[in-house]
């Protein structure tokens, strides 16, 4: 196990909680370490110099001594923001938690893992915090991570004669797309319309960081969030706090549609 000082890192604060009477753990996602755990003295105390740097949904750069094994330590920080939107709305904020949830199960122990996907988790999180549809960042983010958890779907043919052109749905039996003429092979195929199918493959292969716009229907958002909670739930498996929030909010947002209909 290794000890490094005076490391500099790039970091998104993830979390933090009290610790003795003074001190807080605060979680990062750094790009060069992946998830680490800092051990930061005083930071209860009034007046403390870094106490806007490690408030949750802070980005910018740190320095620190880190260890492979046990807590890290930051000594200072510089050129730190917050994404201001997420941390002051309820529902960006669920959105942005669920995402670096979802990274740190899909990461784990893995720094290398978490330095090839850092640019793209933070762009994620700055697109939100500018206004961009979080639910559709946050189903980009979904389809693009399925491979870190050993599920790797074929989005751009048929898994079993390789086609390209006709209809598809998703099957979870091959594990990835079928074609019209293999949709016999899977009763228990999705049965995903045109739309959402079309997205998902976009999905796979959009880069966050050139995202112009995206602005889809209300149908076709229900319809991709059916979808990848299937795939996540029967594929997957893992658990994230915040999105039984995401789920909660959702069926707020059916009930009081529902009231005014």
């Amino acid at each position: 196990m290794g000890s490094y000082s005076d490391e500099e890192f790039t970091g998104i604060v993830v979390s933090r909680q009290d610790y003795r009477e003074r001190d807080m753990l605060v979680t990062i996602l750094t790009d060069r370490f992946g998830f680490k755990t800092f051990f930061v003295r005083g930071a209860r105390k009034r007046g403390f110099r870094m106490q806007a740097a490690i408030l949750p949904f802070t980005h910018g750069t740190y320095i620190g001594k880190i260890n492979d094994d046990g807590l890290s330590f930051i000594t200072t920080t510089k050129e730190v923001a917050q994404y201001q939107e997420i941390s002051q709305n309820i529902e960006l904020n669920a959105y942005a938690s669920y995402i670096l949830g979802l990274a740190r199960q899909a990461f784990g122990n893995q720094p290398n893992l978490a330095s090839l996907w850092f640019t793209q988790i933070a762009t994620a999180l700055q697109l939100i915090d500018e206004d961009y549809d979080p639910a559709i960042i946050t189903n980009i983010i979904e389809v693009k991570l399925l491979g870190c958890f050993g599920v790797q779907p074929n989005w751009q043919a048929c898994a079993v004669c390789g086609r390209d052109v006709l209809p598809f749905d998703y099957s979870e039996i091959y594990g990835g797309l079928l074609c019209q003429k293999h949709w016999p092979l899977d009763e228990h195929r999705l049965h995903l319309d045109k739309r959402t199918i079309y997205f998902l493959r976009q999905f796979s292969v959009v880069d966050l960081t050139k995202l112009n716009s995206i602005n889809l229907k209300k149908v076709t958002k229900r319809n991709l969030r059916r979808a990848l909670d299937e795939i996540y739930n029967s594929q997957v498996g893992v658990y994230v706090k915040a999105k039984k929030f995401i789920d909660q909010m959702e069926s707020w947002d059916k009930i009081l549609k529902d009231k005014s209909d």
